[in-house]
């Protein structure tokens, strides 16, 4: 199924394919604890930037990377709000922020991931870009 999604003034609007039924990690690390992000780990094949064709070409996306540099936060310029990322765990794939869709899957199952220790247990994630 198909879901829109976008940051909180409409300027970076994107569009996901999911299951009905979707299993999603709460992390506890320093940046997901601050600003809430819900993870949906997907391909880049299930995932679309409107009118764009690649994150460096769209005007209001800004890239914030820390520690290894291996994953890329992308940020709206203009609302500051992460709507998606390229994670360190999935550098293949894409991360979607669940509360950044404007509908949700059918069935949304919300575990806990234990970011805080994220080298003991980040391989449990690799499978989901795949």
């Amino acid at each position: 199924m198909r879901h829109r999604g976008s940051c909180h003034c409409g300027a970076v609007k994107f569009e996901v394919d999911l299951e009905e039924s979707i299993e999603v990690e709460d992390c506890n690390c320093s940046i997901c604890n601050k600003t809430g992000f819900l993870h949906v780990i997907l391909p880049l094949s299930k995932f679309s930037l409107d009118k764009y064709g690649a994150f460096s070409e769209h005007p209001d996306l800004s890239c914030y990377q820390f520690n290894t540099g291996v994953a890329k936060h992308y940020f709206c310029k203009r609302c500051g709000i992460k709507p998606f990322y390229i994670p360190r765990s999935n550098p293949d794939g894409i991360d979607v922020n669940l509360r950044c869709l404007d509908t949700w899957p059918e069935t949304v199952n919300i575990v806990k991931f234990d970011g805080q220790n994220w080298e003991d247990n980040a391989a449990r994630l690799a499978h989901k870009s795949q």
